[in-house]
């Protein structure tokens, strides 16, 4: 396991690799394995750029990211541009329902709600708009409304588990209310983790995962 120290220099050395981030912008903190970004930046997708770096780095336990966004003068647009835009990038993506949809912006800012079927279409919606520019955060209030029962989406979200045939795995309790899903136990990885958070995310009827896991 590494030390808050090794960690930081790791993180850093990510954001510094990662061309999409002028890490000059960035301050990096790391305590107990949870690493702490601040700073300002340029753009949202500057920002989620930065968050998926440090996401990529071993023995990452936590990720809590104060940075905000500043749009330079090149890079603001009205609140209508916006929201033409980004009717468009969801009309003009495979992954996500013609129907169902909402947005509203207000000072750049995108808040997102309807309902859809799948949790993967919740999260191309979001991810469709997370480039455009003039957009300074995303509220994604989509939700997820199928046809399924709490059983079934439990037997779903361990078959997924037991796909992936990580050891680490089989520590993870399911735990089913409705659509929301709690997860509990214990991984040896944060890329763990993530695996174990996708697979239920990904499962149908699932609206929300709740991460009880921790990184041991």
């Amino acid at each position: 396991m590494k030390t808050d120290r090794q960690l930081k220099q790791d993180v850093i050395d990510e954001l510094e690799w990662e061309s999409a981030i002028d890490e000059t912008g960035i301050g990096v903190e790391v305590h107990n394995g949870i690493v702490t970004l601040s700073g300002t930046l340029n753009s949202y997708a500057e920002k989620y750029a930065a968050e998926k770096a440090v996401q990529r780095v071993a023995d990452v336990k936590g990720l809590a990211v104060e940075i905000d966004v500043a749009l330079p003068g090149w890079g603001q647009r009205t609140d209508a541009d916006i929201a033409r835009t980004a009717a468009q990038a969801l009309e003009w993506n495979a992954l996500v329902p013609k129907d169902g949809i909402k947005i509203v912006v207000e000072d750049g800012w995108i808040t997102l709600t309807g309902s859809v079927d799948f949790q993967y279409q919740r999260k191309a919606a979001e991810r469709a708009l997370q480039t455009l520019l003039g957009v300074v955060g995303i509220s994604n209030q989509i939700a997820v409304t199928p046809a399924v029962t709490p059983r079934d989406i439990k037997s779903h979200i361990e078959a997924a588990l037991q796909r992936r045939a990580h050891s680490e795995t089989k520590g993870i309790e399911v735990v089913v209310n409705g659509d929301q899903i709690t997860l509990n136990g214990s991984v040896s990885s944060y890329a763990e983790r993530r695996a174990a958070l996708s697979a239920a995310a990904q499962t149908r009827g699932v609206a929300r995962v709740v991460d009880k896991l921790f990184v041991a």
